[in-house]
C-alpha cells in the first residue's frame, strides 16, 4: 500500500503540469494575437502619419504657390493699369494727329503756292528745274499713298534747296535768246546776287537786271572775270576775288 501513494501523487502532479501548460499556451497564443493586432495597428498608424506628413508638405507647397500667384497677380494688375493709361494716351495722341493733319494740309498748300510765286518772281536761274519741283509738289498733294509727314518733309526740303541757292556759286549751260537769236550760253550764278551769261564763243556777256527783269549786255572788259568765275564755280580754279558788275538793290 505504501508503493501506491507515490504513484498517485506523481499522477496528480503530471495532471496539474499538463493543465498549467495548456493554460500557458492559451496565454501565449492570446499574447501573440495581441502583438499581431498591435503590429497591424502600428502599421496603420505609420501609414496615417506618413499620409499626414505628405499632406502637410503639399499644403506648405500650395501655400507658397498661392503667395507667388498673389505677387504675380499684383504685378499683372499694375501692368494692366499702365497699359490702359498708355492706350488712353495713344488715343489722345491719335486724336491730336488727326487735328494736326487737318491743319497741316492747308498750310502745305499755302507753302507750295508761296514757293511757286517766289520762283516766278525770283532771278530766273534754273527756271525749268525749279518750276518742275513746285509742279511735283502740287501733284504730290493729291496722292493718298504718301503720308502727311512725308509730304511736309518734301515741302521743307524744297524750301531748303531754295535757301541754299542764296549762298552758293554755280555754273550751268542752257539756251537763251540773245539779240533775237536763241543761243547756247554758260550761266554763272552767284547766290541770288548775280546771274550772268557768257556765249559759248566767249564774245558776248550779259547779266540779269532785277528792275527791268531782263538781261542787259555787259562790257567786254568783264568777260575775263566772268570766265574766271565760271572756272571757280566748276571747281577748276581755287576760290578767289572776282571783279564783276553788280546791280545793287535799291
Amino acid at each position: 500500500m505504501k508503493a501506491v501513494k507515490p504513484l498517485i501523487l506523481a499522477g496528480i502532479v503530471a495532471a496539474s503540469a499538463a493543465v498549467q501548460a495548456n493554460d500557458l499556451n492559451k496565454v501565449i497564443d492570446k499574447s501573440s494575437k495581441i502583438n499581431e493586432t498591435a503590429e497591424q495597428s502600428q502599421i496603420k498608424i505609420d501609414k496615417i502619419a506618413d499620409s499626414m506628413q505628405g499632406r502637410l508638405q503639399q499644403f506648405k507647397i500650395l501655400n507658397k504657390e498661392i503667395d507667388g500667384l498673389a505677387v504675380y497677380n499684383a504685378q499683372l494688375t499694375k501692368q494692366l493699369s499702365n497699359q490702359i493709361e498708355e492706350m488712353e494716351s495713344l488715343n489722345f495722341s491719335m486724336d491730336q494727329v488727326s487735328i494736326i493733319e487737318r491743319q497741316i494740309t492747308p498750310l502745305m498748300l499755302r507753302m507750295i503756292t508761296g514757293l511757286e510765286q517766289f520762283v516766278s518772281l525770283d532771278v530766273p536761274f534754273l527756271k525749268e528745274e525749279r518750276t518742275k519741283r513746285t509742279d511735283s509738289l502740287k501733284a504730290m498733294m493729291d496722292r493718298a499713298d504718301i503720308s502727311s509727314s512725308e509730304k511736309f518733309r518734301r515741302v521743307l526740303e524744297a524750301y531748303q534747296v531754295e535757301v541754299d541757292y542764296g549762298r552758293t556759286i554755280e555754273s550751268y549751260t542752257a539756251l537763251l535768246t540773245v539779240e533775237g537769236k536763241e543761243r547756247e550760253v554758260d550761266f554763272l550764278r552767284i547766290g541770288r546776287l548775280e546771274l550772268i551769261y557768257l556765249t559759248r564763243d566767249g564774245k558776248q556777256a550779259g547779266s540779269w537786271n532785277k528792275e527791268s527783269k531782263s538781261f542787259v549786255s555787259l562790257p567786254d572788259s568783264a568777260i575775263s572775270q566772268i570766265n574766271k568765275g565760271l572756272r571757280i564755280a566748276r571747281k577748276q580754279l581755287a576760290p578767289d576775288m572776282l571783279t564783276l558788275p553788280v546791280h545793287a538793290a535799291e
